[in-house]
């Protein structure tokens, strides 16, 4: 407890006295949540009838913004997290942005994501694949998995509300750095290099959003284990209101990482030799489906099915994932309380794997 007041009393310090100097406005807001989790079913091994779990997550967000002479903003924000690393000193999650006639641009660590593979999601308390079943899913990375620079379109330029925005990551580099740090070399060796992601989003008619993203590394592999499949991965999405009802669809498809097992070797062959990655895949296709109903002020209801298909480089069986779940939600004041139903099919691609969910949240938005 005494470290934590001393974070937390080191960040109010040193915010203050950069807003003071530049008439900066301090912020701190956040969430707490309690949630109940009942699991059963499984695959006979680790995963079967893990049973029931209560757990509390918080997320606090220390944030300082200001104005220039000239009329730009800037607003920095670093979260505090309990569950971060020892060697992040309880500390991530970190940006840095100034807004100018042209554009933001902002420097982010471990944030500023940019994948909209979820983006269409209408669950009023979370995905069925991402609410504390580990399903295995593999999902449209993110930017935000690295430490990485940006540039975004002011809002006003493009028509039909069209922003777009641009992320480079140098050297795949991750974790909490000095502001004088130096990094250090592309991580060739580990197969990381760089990697740079792209988002457009628009609202062609009204109740109409749509968008997209794409992510891709470079720089992987080394001479005498050449790269014959970069990783890299993409989605689309769109989302429509009408009413009181909600409506969401979006694609992803993910491309991972393959490495020869020569250094002659440079396209993909169709056996399990062939790709070091662990699960031997060649690509992952995911569809989410999902759907809302505000029933009134305070209550919401939604339906959301997901399905991942991976496609493995050997041929042979291959085991869908699917995942579904109804939910609700109502709300009183800054507290929400959810419950969510659900099940998952093939838990990790893997055939019979099954499992059904059942869980309890509420939530306080501060």
């Amino acid at each position: 407890m005494k470290n934590i007041m001393k974070i937390v009393l080191a960040l109010l310090t040193s915010v203050s006295l950069v807003g003071s100097a530049t008439a900066g406005e301090l912020t701190v807001t956040g969430s707490a949540k309690a949630t109940y989790n009942m699991l059963s079913g499984g695959d006979l091994g680790a995963s079967q009838g893990q049973g029931k779990g209560l757990g509390i997550t918080n997320e606090i967000d220390f944030g300082a913004k200001g104005e220039l002479d000239n009329g730009w903003s800037w607003n920095y924000q670093v979260q505090f997290d309990p569950n971060a690393t020892a060697s992040t000193n309880q500390i991530d999650d970190t940006r840095l942005e100034l807004t100018t006639d042209y554009g933001v641009l902002g420097v982010y660590i471990s944030e500023g994501g940019l994948d909209v593979d979820n983006a269409a999601s209408q669950s009023v308390y979370g995905r069925p694949t991402d609410i504390g079943l580990a399903s295995g899913i593999v999902d449209g990375p993110g930017i935000d998995g690295f430490n990485n620079v940006q540039l975004h379109t002011p809002a006003d330029l493009l028509p039909y509300s069209t922003v777009i925005k641009a992320a480079y990551a140098p050297g795949a580099q991750v974790g909490m750095n000095s502001g004088n740090a130096a990094g250090s070399a592309l991580a060739i060796g580990n197969f990381l290099g760089n990697v740079e992601q792209y988002q457009i989003k628009s609202t062609p008619i009204d109740g109409l959003n749509i968008g997209a993203d794409y992510l891709k590394h470079s720089d992987q592999g080394n001479a005498v284990t050449k790269s014959v499949q970069d990783e890299e991965a993409g989605s689309v999405f769109a989302t429509y209101a009408y009413g009181a009802a909600t409506f969401g669809v979006s694609q992803t498809r993910v491309a991972p990482l393959i490495l020869s097992t020569s250094a002659t070797e440079s396209v993909i062959s169709n056996n399990s030799a062939a790709g070091r990655n662990t699960n031997s895949a060649r690509q992952y296709t995911n569809k989410k489906m999902s759907a809302a109903y505000n029933v009134n002020d305070n209550l919401s209801i939604s339906y959301e099915v997901e399905k991942s298909n991976r496609e493995l480089i050997a041929q042979g069986a291959e085991f869908d994932i699917d995942a579904q779940a109804v939910q609700a939600a109502y709300t009183m004041g800054g507290m929400t309380l959810s419950v969510s139903m659900g099940d998952t099919d093939n838990v990790g691609y893997a055939d019979g794997k099954d499992q059904k969910q059942t869980l309890f949240a509420m939530s306080m938005v501060f």
